[in-house]
């Protein structure tokens, strides 16, 4: 098989995931892009097509916070964020989606931030 460019090969490996990883009322699904310069996350249910909570390193607040800070600093506090709004939605657990991405670095950073936080995956 030939190789891929990269971003190819990461949206196929986020459709093979997909196949598998869907969110449901009772644990929806905790979603996870990242571009070059920001990170977002979302808690979406699959079943209704609808997000329950969002949080990305453009929410007017964090953007003092995340000022001079590493991406995987941003990551973290864009995690506990997102944790946050989906526990006061009262949702207790999710399914992480990393959307293609290696659990390393800023996705680690997010989803280790969320568990600490209070969401369970």
């Amino acid at each position: 098989m030939a190789k891929l460019e990269p971003r190819l090969a990461r949206k196929e490996r986020h459709r093979r995931l997909r196949a598998r990883v869907s969110g449901i009322d009772s644990k929806p699904r905790l979603c996870v892009f990242r571009s070059l310069n920001h990170i977002y996350a979302q808690v979406i249910d699959d079943a209704k097509g609808s997000t329950l909570a969002s949080a990305s390193t453009l929410e007017p607040e964090l953007k003092g916070e995340t000022q001079g800070k590493a991406k995987a600093a941003q990551a973290e506090l864009v995690g506990s964020l997102v944790a946050k709004r989906a526990l006061d939605k009262g949702i207790h657990q999710v399914v992480f989606d990393r959307g293609g991405y290696k659990y390393h670095g800023r996705v680690k950073a997010l989803a280790e931030a969320a568990r600490q936080a209070g969401l369970e995956f």
